[in-house]
């Protein structure tokens, strides 16, 4: 997907499910692993009182086919115009389009779910913007755990928040970071640390891999106080997060290894996160 990530189509019939007491309108910036998983959910009718209003895509054709398998009728508009029919734009797209989803959609007073969260650190206005519109950006947990008790801690006292990131050789490829550095993980025979530093470092250096690490400090004590640690791993075939917080309330100390999908930098359970938030937002019963 590029900075030219639009596409008209005709005016089609909206993806939703044959249920009633719609009241969620959703619109996906992105049709991706993760856009894709949650637009499939929605036709599915796993999430019946949400429909999807609009989606965009740099590739109008393939994102078709993919809605097509669904039986996903959403027209495919453009960036600009994602939000106008929407509730909630969830953004899944590349970092470098960030702000051309989430400022219009925060703008207008709508709901923006975001998933490049390092992006955000970089385009930090936009939480003003929101809060002067009346517009809301949301984290899903995405790949990680223990956002809540992260946040429940942080309304007292945290010492320190630190993550040691183990990730397969693949799912850290091409970052940024390791070429500028000529950090070369390709021939590893053994777990390499490629990287130590705060979350906003990594956010920079990692786009594509420790979004997760800029939702963990903007929970707790900020991208600036968060330690992290990244860990190429020739051994590893699960993207393994650990977290250490400690505080005047609890000590957490938390660990997951998340199954990658078939893009090797997404967990499979960061759309299931996405999923889970969305139905949170319509339920008579809400759980975290």
């Amino acid at each position: 997907m590029s900075d030219s990530l639009a596409g008209q189509a005709p005016p089609a019939v909206p993806c939703m499910p044959k249920h009633v007491g719609l009241r969620t309108r959703l619109a996906i910036a992105g049709i991706g692993t993760i856009g894709a998983a949650v637009a499939r959910a929605v036709a599915s009718g796993a999430l019946p009182e949400t429909e999807i209003t609009a989606v965009a895509a740099r590739d109008v054709g393939k994102c078709r086919r993919t809605l097509d398998q669904f039986g996903c009728d959403a027209p495919i508009t453009s960036l600009q115009d994602l939000h106008r029919n929407a509730d909630v734009v969830l953004e899944c797209a590349p970092a470098t389009i960030f702000d051309q989803i989430v400022r219009p959609t925060v703008t207008a007073g709508k709901k923006a779910i975001v998933l490049s969260a390092g992006a955000l650190l970089s385009h930090f206005d936009l939480v003003d913007v929101a809060r002067k519109n009346g517009g809301q950006i949301i984290i899903p947990t995405g790949a990680l755990l223990g956002l809540d008790a992260v946040g429940a801690a942080a309304q007292g006292k945290i010492y320190s928040v630190t993550m040691t990131t183990r990730k397969p050789v693949k799912g850290l490829l091409g970052a940024p970071y390791l070429v500028e550095n000529k950090i070369d993980i390709t021939g590893l025979t053994e777990p390499l640390c490629v990287f130590r530093g705060s979350a906003r470092e990594a956010a920079t250096g990692f786009p594509a891999n420790l979004n997760v690490a800029v939702a963990l400090s903007l929970a707790g004590i900020g991208p600036d106080l968060t330690s992290l640690e990244i860990w190429a791993d020739p051994g590893a075939v699960r993207n393994m997060h650990r977290i250490v917080v400690e505080s005047d309330s609890a000590r957490l100390d938390m660990s997951i290894e998340n199954i990658p999908s078939e893009n090797p930098r997404t967990g499979r359970i960061t759309a299931l996160s996405v999923i889970s938030m969305l139905r949170k937002m319509n339920a008579p019963l809400r759980v975290g």
